[in-house]
């Protein structure tokens, strides 16, 4: 064999130990992550990724900085806002395993139409894989974890759990988490007594909360609300 078909044959040999490696790292990274998927299909989570992102933000202005969030039960939570997000981010979300492509097809169409990215169309499991697991950032590297995630969320956990865990970890102001500490932090209520009005606004709300906490009063968040509140009564809740 001359020289040159050793090293040839060295490079590869390393090559495919490199990518066997690689391989079962993404294996090792893709267990831990189910292993934690499973954990909170039984143990309520007290902390996400986001919510670690957005404290770290609050602490960098603020070292004292705490988030407002409180776990409460499914049944302890209005109707009316389950219905309300229902409508607003996910009409299909007892029907569909996870995902929604007609929403993602209608998505991609409205993005290309308007040149940026107006429409994401992730359904409520693949915003709480986000929100469990990974970071704000768009990329496609992100995108593609946050298929896997939800995979397996659905995969273990039935809708109402998907659902119970959503409504408690969402985003809904400057360090506000959850539909608990949103109902008191908006209307001074808890969430088992918001009205159809106050979910609707909630609601409208999700897609940009930080925004939407520091202008209470755009024209825009009425007017959303203003059409969840019509679809309301026809959103199939878990």
């Amino acid at each position: 064999m001359t020289g040159a078909l050793r090293a040839a044959a060295f490079v590869a040999r390393w090559t495919r130990r490199l990518l066997l490696g690689l391989l079962c790292l993404v294996l090792v990274y893709h267990s831990w992550l189910f292993g934690w998927v499973v954990w909170w299909g039984r143990v309520d989570p007290d902390m996400t990724r986001f919510m670690e992102i957005r404290l770290a933000e609050l602490q960098a202005g603020d070292p004292g900085a705490r988030l407002e969030k409180q776990w409460i039960d499914y049944d302890g939570i209005s109707t009316h806002l389950k219905r309300a997000l229902i409508a607003a981010e996910d009409s299909l979300f007892t029907r569909h395993r996870g995902f929604d492509w007609n929403g993602i097809q209608n998505a991609l169409e409205k993005n290309w139409q308007q040149g940026r990215t107006v429409s994401g169309g992730s359904t409520i499991s693949q915003q709480l894989a986000k929100n469990l697991f990974l970071s704000p950032q768009k990329t496609p590297r992100r995108k593609a974890e946050e298929a896997v995630i939800t995979l397996m969320i659905e995969s273990v956990w039935s809708k109402r759990r998907i659902f119970e865990v959503y409504l408690n970890v969402i985003e809904w102001g400057n360090g506000v988490f959850g539909a608990e500490a949103a109902a008191r932090h908006y209307f001074g209520i808890g969430a088992a007594q918001l009205t159809p009005e106050q979910a609707a606004r909630l609601a409208a709300m999700a897609p940009r909360p930080r925004f939407f906490d520091d202008n209470r009063d755009a024209p825009e968040l009425a007017a959303k609300a203003a059409i969840i509140l019509s679809r309301m009564p026809s959103a199939r809740i878990p």
